[in-house]
């Protein structure tokens, strides 16, 4: 009998060592990673507008001179160095200019040595007294009236010499030609806009205004940005510009928005969307998937520090397109499950993670 029992207790321990062995492999395996995400503010209480980024500066580059547009050096698009050459002038005629100038300055020169000459003759006479001083104060102001000449002439020469290189536009700074309005062969009168460009540096947002509410918006006003490249993630700006005249076209007044949180990933002519509070209290909100409800009654999943759930009944607002506003039972610092809710159980202990599937450290964001 003793030996009929050994044999069979055999078994029996062997499994009772498996299934301690399979419950410590489940206790291990309990511990799943989940998705989590803060509190954000409710986009039904924020007033959103599309922009696009743009330089802060962009001058527009003209011609000092007119003529005729012989060359054009880039293109719509380009990157451009600092006195970089953008475009050039026929130089025919301010060529012809300066040697013109440039002639009128030899005769100028060969008149004046000629009436010094003639005043200083005029003295040695009037010296001997075989000339009235009438006759040398003559000289005297022909003497003068050269040497005007000769200045008035050089002048003119070095306006002449300075048009001569105002015939090649050169860029004033680092950038990227924004806009190009010429085309070779065309003639342009002084002033007009020939390139816009994008200079390096800050970058802004442009977006429009509708009048209707343009009273409520002011300088300085915070705002966030949303980068069309980057749609998850929000950049921190502020109302930099106010057009205070309506475009007649689109009623709608432009304005400027200044990022504040440090260098920005944004291109020139990216896309972007401009957040501004709207008046009142803003709700904090949720997205759809992290919400659940029991019995009428709704509910999140909330991290506690230690990386367990708490189940924290929330009451709700109106379910927008992808989130849904709560209006009590949440702070900005909290930490709630953002998926797979429905599999959730209280206290279960988690590892939480971003979008990214990055662990995210409770504990040291509190």
């Amino acid at each position: 009998m003793r030996s009929l029992v050994l044999p069979l207790a055999l078994p029996v321990s062997l499994a009772f060592l498996l299934a301690a062995c399979g419950h410590e492999e489940a206790t291990q395996a309990s511990i799943r990673p989940a998705m989590v995400v803060q509190p954000q503010p409710s986009a039904q209480a924020m007033d959103s507008y599309p922009g696009e980024v743009r330089a802060r500066y962009e001058p527009d580059l003209a011609f000092r001179i007119g003529g005729k547009v012989n060359r054009r050096l880039v293109e719509e698009g380009e990157r451009v160095k600092a006195n970089q050459s953008l475009a050039e002038l026929d130089p025919q005629d301010v060529r012809l200019q300066l040697e013109a100038t440039r002639a009128q300055v030899a005769a100028a020169e060969a008149n004046l040595s000629l009436v010094r000459a003639e005043r200083d003759r005029y003295k040695t006479l009037m010296d001997r007294q075989m000339v009235s001083r009438s006759q040398y104060d003559n000289s005297e102001n022909m003497y003068r009236a050269g040497e005007a000449r000769l200045k008035q002439i050089k002048a003119e020469f070095d306006v002449a010499n300075n048009q001569a290189g105002y015939a090649v536009l050169r860029a004033p700074q680092d950038g990227v030609v924004a806009k190009r309005a010429v085309e070779v062969g065309q003639v342009v009168s002084a002033g007009q806009t020939v390139f816009t460009l994008a200079t390096d540096g800050e970058r802004e947002v442009l977006i429009s205004l509708p009048e209707q509410s343009f009273g409520r918006f002011k300088i300085g006003q915070p705002v966030s940005v949303e980068l069309w490249s980057q749609p998850d993630q929000r950049f921190n700006g502020r109302i930099r510009e106010l057009s205070p005249a309506a475009d007649p076209k689109s009623r709608t007044f432009a304005a400027r928005v200044a990022f504040t949180g440090g260098k920005v990933p944004a291109e020139l002519g990216q896309s972007a969307r401009v957040f501004i509070q709207a008046d009142g209290v803003i709700p904090l909100s949720v997205p759809l998937s992290a919400l659940s409800a029991e019995n009428g009654a709704s509910y999140v999943w909330r991290v506690q520090p230690d990386n367990t759930l708490k189940r924290v009944p929330v009451r709700i607002g109106a379910f927008g397109e992808k989130n849904v506003p709560v209006l009590e039972g949440l702070n900005p610092t909290d930490w709630v499950i953002a998926a797979g809710v429905h599999v959730l159980h209280e206290g279960q202990q988690v590892r939480p993670v971003d979008r990214s599937n990055r662990v995210v450290n409770l504990a040291a964001k509190e």
